[in-house]
This record gives C-alpha cells, sequence and structure tokens, in this order.
C-alpha cells in the first residue's frame, strides 16, 4: 500500500502579488511547525511539492527533519487566475461547472487532469512507501473531486486522508485542520480561510 500525505500550505500573505513567491505569515509559518509534529513519527521516504514558496515553506521542516529533499513538480501548482478569477462567485460557478474558467484562468478540469497525472506518476515512483505531497486548496480539491464525484466546493477544506494500492484508492480517512481568519484584500467577500496541515493517502 502506498500512503500520501497532501499538506495544503499554512497562511500565505494575501497581499503580497507575485503568487509563485508568495510567502507565509509569521502566523503560517508557526502552524507549519504542526506539519513536522503530524508526521515525526511517521516513516516518509519521499516530499513532493508545487513549485510555489509557499507550499515548501509549509513542508520544509519536516523535510529537513526526515532530511530529504523536496522534489517540486509544476503540475501540483496553484489554479491559473485570470484577472477576475479569485472571487467568491467565480469560485462557485467553477465547481458547478467544471469545464468553466475565466479569460486567462483554468477550469476545474483543467487543474484536474495536471495533478492527477502527476500523482499517478508519483504512485507509480513510490509503491509502498509513505510519500508527503505539499499543495494548494484549489489543486488538493480536484484531486479528492476525482476519487470522489460528491466532493465540491462546498467541501473544499476539509482534511482527508487516502490510501492506494497502484493508483486505485482504498480507504479514506477525515484528518483535523486549522481554520484561520482570510486576511487579504483580494478575497474579501470570503469570510474565512482555512489552511490544511496534514492529509492524504
Amino acid at each position: 500500500m502506498t500512503r500520501v500525505y497532501f499538506v495544503r500550505h499554512a497562511q500565505p500573505e494575501h497581499d503580497w502579488e507575485e503568487d509563485r513567491t508568495r510567502p507565509l505569515t509569521e502566523e503560517g509559518k508557526k502552524d507549519s511547525a504542526i506539519v513536522l509534529e503530524f508526521l515525526k513519527d511517521k516513516k516518509i521516504d519521499a516530499f513532493y511539492c508545487s513549485p510555489y514558496k509557499r507550499s515548501i515553506d509549509t513542508i520544509a521542516e519536516a523535510a529537513d527533519f526526515f532530511t530529504k529533499e523536496i522534489i517540486t513538480d509544476e503540475r501540483l501548482r496553484e489554479r491559473e487566475k485570470g484577472p477576475d478569477g479569485n472571487n467568491h462567485g467565480m469560485f462557485q460557478k467553477r465547481w458547478a461547472d467544471h469545464d468553466y474558467h475565466e479569460e486567462g484562468g483554468e477550469s476545474i478540469a483543467m487543474v484536474q487532469k495536471r495533478n492527477i497525472e502527476a500523482l499517478n506518476e508519483i504512485l507509480s515512483d513510490n509503491t509502498d512507501k509513505d510519500i508527503v505531497i505539499g499543495t494548494h486548496g484549489t489543486a488538493l480539491s480536484t484531486i479528492l473531486n476525482f476519487y470522489d464525484s460528491n466532493f465540491g466546493c462546498e467541501d473544499f477544506l476539509q482534511i482527508i486522508e487516502l490510501d492506494f494500492e497502484g493508483d486505485k484508492l482504498i480507504a479514506k480517512q477525515e484528518h483535523c485542520y486549522i481554520e484561520k481568519e482570510f486576511k487579504g484584500k483580494q478575497r474579501a467577500d470570503i469570510k474565512r480561510e482555512y489552511s490544511i496541515l496534514g492529509i492524504v493517502k
């Protein structure tokens, strides 16, 4: 059995303009220590991650603890957004129609396709191992939706643990999450932000 712990990044600096280099807040840095606390008594064989700084920084302390290199994969990145793609109305519209996307942005189906391709390759390369994947909320939610079509935008902020035999999902379990107040100007209509810190097989 292959076990994958998906870790959604901790709280980022939402007012930081450049998405790829957006750092964690001081609170997010503290919360990332929970990732290590959750993982340190487990046997972790490899760390994979989105190339975005906030995702890397969330799992970096755990990777150091296990003396493992973080392998980045562009396919695990956050959804590409258009100029007006980061508001709650658009969020709901994309989840209602997985093929819908704003100009210059990606649809849920597009994000899901590249994330599942990456996950299947990682599973193939890590048979019977325990691995960590650092990811983003939308990216992770599309993976969960692939295995459970009932998983949608209302479930977007849960933590789930999944077990695989090959590329077949065999078990699912819910884990804890950390609830955070959203602190940023870009999505003022979204009332809450959740940092997912420990997931998925």
